[in-house]
C-alpha cells in the first residue's frame, strides 16, 4: 500500500493540495484540538530521534499575535487564529514553507479580568471546506478553508447571555456529522448583574452545550444546566450510543446526541472560586478519566449500560494525588497516562500513571508545566518556559531520548515563555507554539 510519504515522493505536493482543497480527509491531518482522536496522539512513525545541534530540521517560522492556541492542519493547509490590535485573525498557511494563502479578520473587544494574555484560547476546527473557530468572546465563525470568506457566524456570549468567566471563552469546538459542538454555559437573566469573577452568584441556564447545523449556524438544542469550563467536548460511543462527554465548570456530565438526554452525572470540581477545569476528558470504551489541579485530583469511572457510574479510583483531594493536570490533557498508551501534574511552575513534575489503579509509575521534575504529544512510541514534550524534548513512552522510567538545540543557521534560537499548547504532528511535521512563533520542524526526515 502507497504510504502518503510514497504518493509525495511520486507526484509531489500537488495531489495532497489538489485532495485537501476538495475537502477529502488525509490519513496523518490534525484536524482539530488534539488530533482527529482528541486524545493528543499522532499514528506516524519514523521520527527523528536526534534532535541537537540543528538536527531536528528546521523549516520555517511565523510570527504571532495574542493567543495561547494553536492550529490544525488538513493537507497543506495550516489553520492558526490569534489576535492583533482590536482583531481576531484567522490566518491560512502553506505547510511547505509557511506562506500565507489567506487570512480571515473580525472586530473583537476582550479584556482578561486578570491581566492576561487577551488573545483567543481554542483550536480551529476544520471539517471539508470549511473551518470553524471560537473566539475568546464566544463568537463562532464559519469560514470557506479555499478562500477564507464567512459563511456564518454566531454571537453565543449575546445569545445565552453568558457572564464572563474568568479567562473567557477556552473550550475547543467540535464537528461530528452535521453539528458543530461547542461549550457555552449561557447563565439566567437574575445572573446579569453579578460581579466580575463571581461565578458563585451566576446561575446556568441549561446551555452547557448548544449545537448547531455546520452549514448554516441554525441552533438546534441545546442541553447541560451548568457553566462553561476551559475543557473541551469529546463526543464517544458508549453502550452503542453517540455520547457527548463534557466536563463543566462543576461536573462531568453524558448527553445522547441525538435528543440532549441526560445519561450520567458526576459532581467534580475544587472548592476553591477561582478554581478551573481545562484538561479535555480521555474517554476509552466505557470509562471515563479527568484531572484538575486545585483539590480534588483526578479521577477514573465505568459506566455500566444504564450509564450509572462507578467510581473505579479517585485521589480524593488527597495531598498528593497521582495526577494533578493544570490545562494539559493526559495521554493515554498502552494502559498508562501520561502528563505534567502541578498547578505552579515551580514544582510541577511529569507522570507517568498507571491506568487501572493509579498507581505513579515514575515521575520526573524540573521541567515546569508542560504539554505533551504522543508519536511512535515516545512524548513530544515542551515546557512552558520553551524547552523542547522527546521522552520514550514506558512505564519503567522517565527517560529523556533527545531535546531540541537549534542549529547556527536557524532563525529560531529558543522558544518564549509561555509555551501552553500541546505540539501537533502531521505529516511528518512538528508544530509547536511559543508566545510569538508559530514554528515548523521536519520530525520525519
Amino acid at each position: 500500500m502507497l504510504t502518503l510519504f510514497s504518493i509525495r515522493a511520486m507526484m509531489g505536493s500537488a495531489l495532497l493540495s489538489c485532495l485537501a482543497w476538495y475537502g477529502q480527509p488525509l490519513p496523518d491531518d490534525w484536524p482539530g484540538f488534539l488530533g482527529s482522536g482528541r486524545d493528543g496522539k499522532s499514528a506516524e512513525t519514523g521520527i527523528s530521534t536526534d534532535w541537537s545541534n540543528g538536527k531536528l530540521k528546521l523549516l520555517w517560522d511565523v510570527e504571532l499575535g495574542e493567543g495561547y492556541g494553536i492550529g490544525s492542519v488538513v493537507g497543506n493547509q495550516f489553520f492558526q487564529l490569534d489576535r492583533v490590535g482590536r482583531e481576531g485573525r484567522l490566518r491560512c498557511i502553506d505547510t511547505e514553507n509557511g506562506e500565507l494563502v489567506w487570512e480571515y479578520r473580525y472586530p473583537v473587544q476582550y479584556r482578561d479580568l486578570y491581566g492576561y494574555d487577551s488573545g483567543p484560547r481554542a483550536s480551529p476546527f476544520v471539517d471539508g471546506e470549511q473551518v470553524y473557530v471560537y473566539g475568546v468572546t464566544g463568537q463562532l465563525h464559519c469560514v470557506d478553508t479555499a478562500n477564507g470568506k464567512l459563511l456564518w457566524k454566531r454571537d453565543l456570549n449575546a445569545d445565552f447571555d453568558v457572564v464572563q468567566n474568568f479567562f473567557g471563552v477556552g473550550s475547543s469546538p467540535l464537528v461530528h456529522g452535521d453539528d458543530v459542538l461547542v461549550m457555552v454555559g449561557g447563565s439566567s437573566p437574575e445572573s446579569k448583574d453579578a460581579a466580575p469573577g463571581r461565578l458563585d452568584q451566576v446561575l446556568p441556564n441549561e446551555t452547557l452545550v448548544v449545537v448547531l447545523d455546520k452549514h448554516t449556524g441554525e441552533i438546534r438544542r441545546t442541553f447541560g444546566d451548568d457553566l462553561a469550563s476551559y475543557s473541551s467536548i469529546q463526543v464517544a460511543r458508549i453502550h452503542e450510543r453517540d455520547v457527548v462527554v463534557v466536563w463543566g465548570r462543576n461536573q462531568l456530565a453524558g448527553f445522547d446526541l441525538a435528543s440532549g438526554e441526560m445519561l450520567f452525572e458526576k459532581p467534580f470540581r475544587a472548592r476553591l472560586l477561582e478554581s478551573v477545569n481545562a484538561a479535555t476528558p480521555v474517554v476509552q470504551g466505557n470509562r471515563i478519566f479527568i484531572s484538575e489541579c486545585y483539590g480534588p485530583g483526578s479521577l477514573l469511572i465505568e459506566l455500566d449500560r444504564e450509564f450509572r457510574p462507578r467510581v473505579v479510583w479517585s485521589d480524593g483531594g488527597r495531598r498528593d494525588p497521582s495526577l494533578a493536570t493544570h490545562w494539559n490533557t493526559a495521554i493515554l498508551d498502552r494502559g498508562l497516562l501520561y502528563a505534567s501534574s502541578g498547578r505552579q511552575t515551580a514544582g510541577a513534575q511529569l507522570r507517568c500513571v498507571d491506568w487501572e489503579t493509579g498507581e505513579v509509575k515514575w515521575t520526573a521534575g524540573g521541567s515546569g508545566r508542560s504539554s505533551l504529544t504522543y508519536v511512535d512510541g515516545h512524548l513530544v514534550v515542551v515546557d512552558e518556559r520553551g524547552e523542547l524534548f522527546l521522552v520514550r513512552a514506558t512505564e519503567e522510567k522517565f527517560e529523556r531520548v533527545t531535546r531540541w538545540s537549534p542549529g547556527e543557521q536557524d532563525s529560531v534560537q529558543s522558544l518564549k515563555y509561555p509555551c501552553w499548547s500541546a505540539p501537533v504532528i502531521s505529516q511528518g511535521r512538528l508544530y509547536v507554539r511559543s508566545r510569538d512563533r508559530l514554528v515548523c520542524f521536519q520530525l520525519i526526515p
